[in-house]
């Protein structure tokens, strides 16, 4: 009986750890937004030199207005590796949010087009306003 409490609360504490929202750090500037995105990234393994520029905006709250949209992809490969390319990096955007914003960004990003590039290997690219 013991076991079977024991794994149950593991599996609640599972379960309420994914729908939760994680206390994040208030991210102040675009640059720290685009590190925030950039820590969710992961590409492909067998992606290569390839990039993608994501074009998303977002509400004031940190959440997405819409998915983002990839608006050029350079991907080594065939259709397959470019869909496997461009879905990794919509899903590091949409598995990142909602971020939190400081008062002071919030107040400024509401609707706005940003655009980022994501690069395979990894590197760090800032987020720009389009």
């Amino acid at each position: 009986m013991k076991c079977v409490a024991a794994r149950l609360m593991i599996a609640v504490g599972m379960l309420v750890g994914t729908l939760l929202p994680s206390q994040a750090a208030t991210l102040n500037t675009m640059a720290d937004v685009g590190a925030a995105i950039q820590a969710c990234w992961t590409p492909p393994a067998d992606a290569g030199n390839s990039t993608v520029t994501l074009s998303f905006s977002f509400k004031r709250d940190g959440t997405l207005i819409g998915p983002p949209r990839a608006t050029a992809v350079k991907v080594a490969g065939d259709d397959k590796a470019r869909q496997a390319f461009i879905d990794a990096a919509t899903a590091a955007v949409k598995n990142c949010t909602p971020l939190t914003f400081s008062p002071t960004l919030a107040q400024g990003i509401g609707g706005k087009v940003f655009t980022l590039q994501l690069v395979s290997p990894k590197q760090l690219r800032s987020v720009s306003p389009k």
